[in-house]
């Protein structure tokens, strides 16, 4: 038996004669058999028609026969039969399919514009009420009716089709469409009372805002001016969430054409205080504008105490425990707002932060929001009672047993000196000095050896010159071994 393997190929040196891919490509192409062509067919005669016509009829028949829900071989049925001038197999063809599929909107539209390009205009006013009464959410079917009776020139009938169309409160563009009919002819009281429904059932700001731009291009400025009062009526009965800076801003650009400055800063204003901080960016830098080109240097700063607001609300939101912001937010407000009131919230809003820890760090700061609370009630409003109020209710806070602030004991006493309340100054001198020593006992009974703490206290009674307590505290302090080589707790 021989070699079953692939043959061997003895000469591999190059052939004389080289043939490329591309050539027998071309060569396969150009000896290709000619596809085979469907002869035409020439009808002689009626009776010929005739045949061919049942000939294709029994084609279509029976592949509707197999497949009846395809909906493209009844429009390409109907199509042909179109074609032979037998309109009313056409129609019995769509109607047979629509028995099928009868919310089926692209064969509704076929079916139509058969009609229409026939100029079966009856027909086809026929289909389109038939079509909108079984689909009455299509807007496409509603617009080519309405486009056909305008067409048409027949301006009641497509009035007449809007009205059905806007019993079902269609999505806006479907109203601006029929205000956009009577604006064409001139019915500008037509138009108006659409727009009356229209932001009844959309009650959207910016359809309002064209309905103003309606009427200061076609009515009067007192138009104008009632239709943005109704609106921002209308929404702020809603809740003043739905009131929207576009609205307020629009109303204040047009109140500023028309000179009326005071207006519109007061609807600015409006804005600015009613919505929240979200909402009012765009409305910030409009205020800004109008203020620099046609307000005051006070309006210019109020604008600017604005959106310093804005950014410091942001602040304390985002952490309610910055004191750095609230204390710049303090100061901001005192120089910019007039509102006693206000700025008694404001400072109730800081205090009420407090730090969560009875680590004495975290209330190095948040202690000096309550000295600038007492010392704006003493100092700016010349409330006494509520001064001494706020110092009472910071001293019932700090947590003593674990440590306590020098500085509000004594800012409290010098206040009740200046009231003439030695009595109780002198009682309030007195608690803070027990305290400091009971905290200064407890923390060299844990750190004994903490050279610093007992230099603290001997210092602290020497100010209040006990100088013989401040001798036998060193003394006590000499007599501990190991203190004298300056020795940590933790050596």
């Amino acid at each position: 038996m021989g070699d079953r393997g692939p043959p061997r190929v003895k000469n591999k040196a190059a052939a004389p004669l080289q043939i490329t891919a591309e050539q027998i490509l071309r060569e396969a192409y150009e000896q290709r058999e000619p596809s085979l062509q469907i002869p035409k067919q020439r009808i002689a005669d009626l009776e010929e028609l005739h045949e061919f016509q049942g000939r294709k009829r029994k084609e279509y028949e029976d592949a509707l026969r197999r497949n009846r829900l395809n909906i493209n071989q009844w429009i390409r049925y109907a199509q042909w039969e179109l074609e032979q001038k037998e309109f009313a197999r056409a129609r019995s063809i769509f109607e047979r399919a629509l028995e099928i599929e009868p919310t089926n909107v692209p064969l509704w539209l076929r079916y139509i514009e058969a009609e229409l390009k026939h100029r079966n205009i009856n027909h086809a006013r026929n289909l389109f009420d038939r079509a909108v009464t079984l689909l009455p959410r299509v807007d496409k079917l509603w617009y080519k009716y309405v486009s056909m009776e305008e067409t048409l020139t027949n301006v009641p009938g497509t009035r007449q089709v809007f009205e059905r169309w806007m019993e079902w409160e269609p999505e806006p563009q479907a109203w601006l469409s029929y205000i956009n009919l009577e604006k064409r002819y001139g019915e500008y009281e037509r138009a108006r009372a659409i727009f009356e429904k229209f932001t009844i059932v959309h009650p959207q700001s910016e359809n309002w805002i064209k309905w103003a731009r309606f009427e200061d291009e076609y009515g009067s400025p007192d138009n104008v001016r009632e239709v943005y009062s109704a609106a921002v009526e209308t929404l702020r009965a809603a809740g003043d969430e739905f009131v929207d800076e576009k609205l307020l801003g629009s109303w204040a650009k047009w109140e500023t054409r028309q000179k009326n400055f005071d207006k519109a800063r007061e609807l600015y204003k409006l804005g600015l205080n009613t919505l929240s901080r979200a909402k009012t960016m765009w409305l910030y830098n409009e205020y800004s504008a109008f203020e620099k080109r046609y307000g005051e240097r006070e309006g210019i700063e109020d604008v600017v105490f604005k959106k310093r607001r804005v950014q410091y609300e942001e602040q304390v939101q985002e952490n309610p425990r910055n004191y750095d912001a609230w204390f710049a937010y303090l100061t901001m407000a005192e120089e910019s707002t007039k509102s006693i009131d206000d700025i008694r919230d404001l400072y109730e809003r800081a205090i009420a932060n407090v730090p969560p820890t009875q680590e004495k760090q975290h209330w190095r700061r948040y202690i000096f929001l309550w000295i600038k609370y007492a010392i704006y009630e003493e100092l700016v409003t010349k409330d006494f009672e509520q001064a001494r109020d706020v110092y009472k209710a910071c001293l019932k806070l700090i947590p003593h047993k674990q440590f306590t602030f020098a500085k509000i004991w004594y800012m409290y006493a010098c206040f009740e000196i200046r009231r003439n309340s030695l009595n109780v100054a002198r009682k309030q001198l007195g608690m803070a000095i027990g305290i400091c020593r009971t905290l200064f006992e407890k923390y060299l009974e844990k750190f004994p050896r903490t050279p610093q703490a007992w230099l603290d206290y001997a210092e602290l009674e020497q100010m209040l010159g006990d100088e013989d307590r401040a001798r036998a505290i060193l003394g006590l302090a000499m007599s501990i071994p190991g203190l004298d080589l300056g020795l940590t707790e933790d050596e």
